[in-house]
């Protein structure tokens, strides 16, 4: 099935899936098959911030105080963060997005990246202020051993769903051969593919960031390195509400009231 970013042809939007159904064409918001979403959109534009709002001056003073192991436990988690908001600020939309069949959950998913691009810039301004030069702290994390490992867990899932769902869009269903591959498309494998990626993104959103803030808060709590707990606070604010829509999506497609397939993958997986 070939992806288009207008279809032209005509269709009830609100009989559409969530996903595999027509691509969306109206952009349009009078109407809504899951109300969830538009809801999700709201309070996340009424969330919106920027780093540069908050003062992190101090932290600079508290971050050359610390001594070598602390340094190193702070600066190792702000590389784990920006790691995961690297991929959390593109991945939704490019492989998300070609699969969508509503607008308001596209509006929604647009929605949901962008904010975690604040919050890859946020990294940048905590990093810029305690240290002299922040690439040294940025180019680790592409050949840190450990990043690498962590990263792959997460980053996995969408690469394959992006990977099928190209294969999908441009061959469809069925047995071919890419770059001398044997490559199996299915509709059925490729919905597989996105409730694992979900399913990710949900472990993701609900425990990875989270183990990550309980370390920023950590410094916190003994009043050090303040500016950057008061970044996280709002950052696991956004996350919260992030969690809310993988959930929502999990739960309508575990229910089968969206895709009785995808009921059925659900329980099977």
């Amino acid at each position: 099935m070939a992806y288009t970013t207008f279809s032209q042809t005509k269709n009830d939007q609100l009989k559409e899936p969530m996903f595999f159904g027509q691509p969306v064409n109206v952009a349009r918001y009078d109407q809504q098959k899951y109300d969830i979403f538009e809801k999700l959109i709201e309070k996340q534009l009424s969330f919106f911030w920027r780093p540069e709002e908050v003062d992190v001056s101090r932290d600079r003073i508290d971050y050359q105080a610390l001594p070598e192991h602390e340094k190193h436990i702070f600066i190792s988690n702000l590389k784990y963060q920006t790691l995961l908001d690297s991929i959390q600020g593109r991945s939704p939309n490019v492989a998300l997005l070609p699969l969508i069949s509503i607008p308001e959950l596209e509006t929604w998913v647009e929605t949901w990246a962008f904010s975690e691009t604040i919050h890859s810039r946020s990294y940048t301004h905590i990093i810029r202020n305690i240290v002299n030069d922040p690439s040294v702290v940025f180019d680790d994390i592409v050949t840190n051993e450990q990043i690498q490992k962590r990263a792959e867990g997460i980053s996995s899932y969408y690469d394959e769903l992006i990977e099928m769902t190209s294969y999908w869009h441009l061959l469809g269903e069925g047995t071919h051969t890419v770059n001398g591959k044997t490559v199996t498309v299915s509709l059925r494998e490729l919905k597989k593919k996105l409730y694992l990626c979900l399913m990710s993104v949900n472990a993701l959103e609900a425990i990875r960031f989270y183990v990550s803030f309980a370390c920023s808060f950590a410094f916190a709590e003994r009043e050090l390195m303040e500016g950057n707990a008061k970044i996280i606070r709002l950052i696991a604010r956004d996350e919260a509400l992030h969690l809310t829509g993988t959930q929502h999506m999990l739960n309508l497609l575990r229910s089968g009231a969206d895709d009785p397939e995808m009921a059925e993958i659900a329980e099977r997986m």
